[in-house]
């Protein structure tokens, strides 16, 4: 005569094979969260830089100013040309086009006509209106791009990377002012 056993409970074999199926699983969740969150914030940060330079361009068109954007390794900042002192400056009281920054381990590389600009790490300084610097037109303060009351800008190619890991996102910015967000692989 057999006995009926009733279901008192689960075995330690089957405890530890659902325990490694969840740590299994959970790992590879954790791990590619960590990969594409990383791309994420670059996609991020790529897509702030395309939006922030549409609105220069609206405002120029519409207000008919002449923006520029003035690249540091880890940030960037919007300026203005002022018509009556015939020099760039800070734009006042315009929180959507003050000074930005970028994550930690973030940097930007910039391409211009193919060549990479050297950028600093702080902003460089305005010139004093007031004063005659005797400054050759060469030396004198500039932004890297240039947002034109037509809507046009200046042609370039900026990668936003992060050498940790060396991930990065690359714009392709034309004269048009069409900004293309593209991986390395892309081109």
């Amino acid at each position: 005569m057999r006995t009926k056993r009733s279901a008192a409970g689960f075995t330690l074999i089957e405890l530890l094979v659902v325990i490694v199926i969840v740590a299994t699983v959970s790992s590879i969740a954790l791990l590619s969260f960590g990969i594409l969150g990383d791309d994420r914030e670059l996609q991020t940060e790529a897509r702030r830089f395309a939006a922030l330079t549409e609105v220069a361009q609206d405002e120029a068109s519409m207000q008919g100013r002449e923006f520029g954007i003035e690249f540091m390794t880890a940030g960037y900042r919007f300026v203005e040309f002022d018509a009556f002192t015939g020099q760039w400056t800070d734009i006042p009281g315009d929180d959507t086009l003050r000074l930005r920054g970028l994550p930690d381990e973030v940097v930007f590389e910039l391409y211009l006509e193919d060549k990479r600009i050297i950028l600093n790490d702080d902003p460089a300084p305005f010139e004093d209106p007031k004063k005659d610097t005797g400054r050759a037109a060469s030396q004198r303060y500039s932004p890297h791009l240039l947002v034109f009351s037509s809507g046009d800008t200046t042609p370039f190619e900026l990668h936003i990377w992060r050498a940790h890991d060396d991930r990065r996102v690359v714009l392709h910015g034309d004269a048009l002012g069409t900004i293309k967000i593209t991986r390395p692989d892309e081109g």
